[in-house]
């Protein structure tokens, strides 16, 4: 079942104007669309930090509270395709109006949740506004910008500050958590949120809609899919492999994805084009991107346990503790985009990876004794400088070669992968890490049961390199600068946001939406 929609005369108004607004006030409209940008990556890292205390405020279990991330990546990542086309058909400043007011009233409403049920469902619906937020916001900025020098400055703005994003997170987590409440890392949102919904329908000119369908089934059958064998793996590792609910999740999950893939195969306009995987390259790219992320995506969860946990980090403590990752990935990031043209995709891809594996295997040696600049600092840093040296020459790859037509959807696409990744790859360590805790909760158990769930992630990372080593082909002399920077000037156009922005593990990554 699809719907479709017809063009709105404000809308197509709004796309005579496209530039003019920005023209006039272009600080303002870049301001509104980085705040929601922030908003949105940022959500992720600054609730992490607070996790412990909503834990012992609500009465999670150890397993039960990686639901706090997974109800947002998942509905976030599922429904990304989903918001993009609604904006296409809809008009990007509509859905992106309508994404900011839902993210702000669940971010209010999970603020207020007095019990996990509440907390978890306010979660998931403030991914599905982001899922609808993200793509616009991009689309917007395109168009309020006329391409070229101002255009460039924007985009330099925008990926700048929203690579800043996990730092930010990781701090204003820990502060808000520490010296207020957990509750406020999620009414912190609130006030940005509504000077963004109410401003831009005044200062950021609309873009024309166009008629279309809106696979709102697939993209939901897609989404419950990979809820399913979440939650599967997360009841697994509370109750054993024999409890019959997770048997069930596990039957339905698989059934329900085999169905959205077989929908996706008869749409005339398909959420997930198949054909995209049916390049070498891209298709062993986006099995990478999901691999990496699911190590990366659980680091931050069972680093943040363990310094809160064992280390007897207060919040604050715990959020600064990331900072050498986050000052890592940030300078590699902004580093790679000279390094691709010199010594290429594969030489750069390859050794993040290994330093991602790296990172992890360090932190399966985690004991209760372990100190932080010995056992957490070294591995963080190994962690920040991999992820910025392969994540964007990756998506660079993935991209590379497809049409014009395509480029949303597999731009889209990649961006999903991080997000059902890093669920799928947090639920499994889950289990692994509720099996090795075994109900206890002395600091020697998590330990114990946090080193378990890193060796995991090193596997997870070591298949992602296996895969850069075996499946991945590319020419092994770079492409010659000017090359590369026609290549980045195309995606940047066709895609969302800007290639060579640095990356974020959480949230809308700046290097892949």
């Amino acid at each position: 079942m699809s719907t479709s929609a017809k063009p709105s005369a404000v809308d197509a108004s709004d796309d005579r104007h496209a530039g003019t607004r920005a023209g006039r006030h272009p600080g303002i409209v870049l301001t509104l669309l980085v705040t929601c940008y922030l908003m949105i990556t940022v959500d992720n890292t600054v609730v992490t930090i607070a996790l412990p205390q909503i834990r012992d405020s609500l009465g999670f279990s150890p397993t039960g509270l990686s639901w706090v991330l997974s109800a947002y990546t998942l509905t976030f990542g599922g429904l990304l395709l989903l918001g993009g086309r609604a904006g296409d058909v809809l008009g990007h400043r509509r859905t992106f109006v309508w994404g900011v007011w839902l993210f702000t009233v669940c971010s209010l409403l999970g603020g207020l949740a007095t019990e996990p049920w509440m907390l978890l469902a306010a979660r998931a619906v403030q991914g599905v506004g982001a899922a609808i937020a993200s793509p616009g916001g991009m689309s917007l900025l395109i168009t309020n910008f006329e391409e070229g020098p101002g255009r460039n400055r924007a985009l330099a703005v925008y990926s700048t500050l929203a690579g800043l994003g996990m730092a930010t997170g990781m701090i204003l987590g820990g502060v808000l958590t520490e010296w207020a409440s957990w509750r406020w890392v999620l009414f912190v949102n609130v006030p940005f949120g509504l000077a963004v919904a109410l401003l831009t329908p005044r200062y950021v000119a609309g873009s024309r809609p166009h008629p279309g369908r809106l696979d709102l089934v697939g993209a939901l059958i897609g989404t419950a899919g990979v809820s399913g064998l979440v939650y599967g793996f997360i009841r697994v590792g509370s109750d054993g492999w024999g409890d019959p609910l997770a048997l069930a999740a596990f039957a339905v999950g698989a059934v329900l994805l085999a169905a959205f893939l077989t929908l996706q195969t008869r749409a005339d306009t398909p959420l997930l084009p198949l054909g995209l995987f049916a390049n070498r390259n891209r298709a062993a790219g986006y099995a990478t991107v999901l691999l990496s992320m699911a190590t990366l995506f659980s680091a931050l969860f069972f680093i943040s346990q363990f310094l809160q946990g064992p280390l007897r980090f207060s919040p604050v403590r715990a959020g600064l503790a990331f900072l050498p990752m986050a000052f890592g990935m940030f300078g590699m990031s902004r580093l790679t985009p000279k390094l691709l043209p010199l010594i290429g995709a594969r030489v750069l891809i390859t050794a993040g990876i290994t330093l991602v594996t790296g990172g992890a295997l360090w932190l399966s040696r985690l004991t209760a004794d372990s100190s932080y600049a010995l056992g957490i600092a070294g591995p963080t840093i190994l962690l920040g400088i991999g992820i910025g040296s392969f994540l964007m020459p990756l998506n660079a790859l993935i991209l590379s070669g497809v049409p014009a037509r395509e480029a949303g959807a597999a731009s889209g696409t990649m961006q999903t992968m991080q997000q059902v990744g890093g669920a799928l790859g947090l639920a499994v360590l889950v289990t692994v890490y509720g099996t090795a805790l075994g109900g206890s909760r002395t600091p020697q158990a998590v330990a114990h049961a946090t080193a378990d769930a890193f060796i995991g992630a090193t596997v997870f990372a070591a298949a992602g390199l296996l895969l850069v080593l075996t499946a991945i082909r590319v020419p092994k002399r770079p492409a010659p600068p000017a090359a590369q920077a026609d290549n980045y000037a195309r995606v940047t156009k066709a895609a969302w946001p800007s290639p060579a922005a640095p990356a974020s593990p959480f949230g809308a990554s700046p290097t892949s939406t």
